[in-house]
């Protein structure tokens, strides 16, 4: 089984979420369904970064890392990224 650690952005509330799932299509409904405790005021909520691990543990760690004043600096390239993309297609 794989598990994926995710990273989704919120337009409302301008900031991201971390999480870590084996089914990021379903997770993904859930949080814009409002389903999920600590996002459902924060939706509509986009996909902008995934990764795949073969271990639990090893998806977890990094679930962990990116949710760490290190990893902050890599989910801010990532939400960068994704903003300058969004804006391209707008124009």
């Amino acid at each position: 089984m794989y598990y994926i650690v995710y990273v989704l952005y919120s337009l409302k509330a301008k900031n991201l979420y971390v999480g870590c799932t084996n089914n990021v299509e379903d997770r993904v409904k859930r949080h814009n369904n409002g389903y999920v405790q600590s996002t459902k005021h924060r939706v509509s909520l986009y996909l902008i970064h995934t990764e795949t691990f073969q271990n639990k543990s090893d998806a977890f760690n990094r679930k962990r890392f990116l949710k760490s004043l290190w990893g902050s600096r890599e989910k801010k390239k990532m939400k960068e990224k994704f903003l300058k993309e969004n804006k391209e297609r707008q124009n």
